[in-house]
């Protein structure tokens, strides 16, 4: 966990995962966690446009102090992960979150 502990009972029942953050700008559900390998500032602003709970950096990939800065002033949670987004999805689909769509 990089930033965000302090919201840990945020409620997340739902995950979404893409590298295509178009594809996450569509989504119309609130609340939801986002796996990507994308690890740019951009990641944070489409998460926080599409009201995502928390991002999930797969792939070994790194959050950078900008994304920390404002991902803490959006209220965003991020996590990193060296798993794959195949892993990662996996293990949570295993745990009981269900898929956006």
């Amino acid at each position: 966990m990089i930033c965000g502990a302090d919201r840990l009972d945020a409620k997340v029942d739902r995950a979404f995962a893409s590298d295509l953050m178009s594809d996450v700008l569509t989504l119309k559900n609130a609340g939801f966690l986002l796996l990507t390998g994308l690890s740019n500032v951009q990641s944070v602003r489409t998460a926080e446009m599409s009201d995502a709970a928390c991002l999930l950096l797969c792939r070994g990939k790194k959050a950078s102090p900008e994304m920390i800065e404002l991902a803490q002033e959006d209220g965003l949670i991020i996590i990193q992960s060296e798993y794959s987004m195949y892993k990662c999805a996996g293990l949570l689909y295993q745990a009981g979150l269900q898929p956006v769509y």
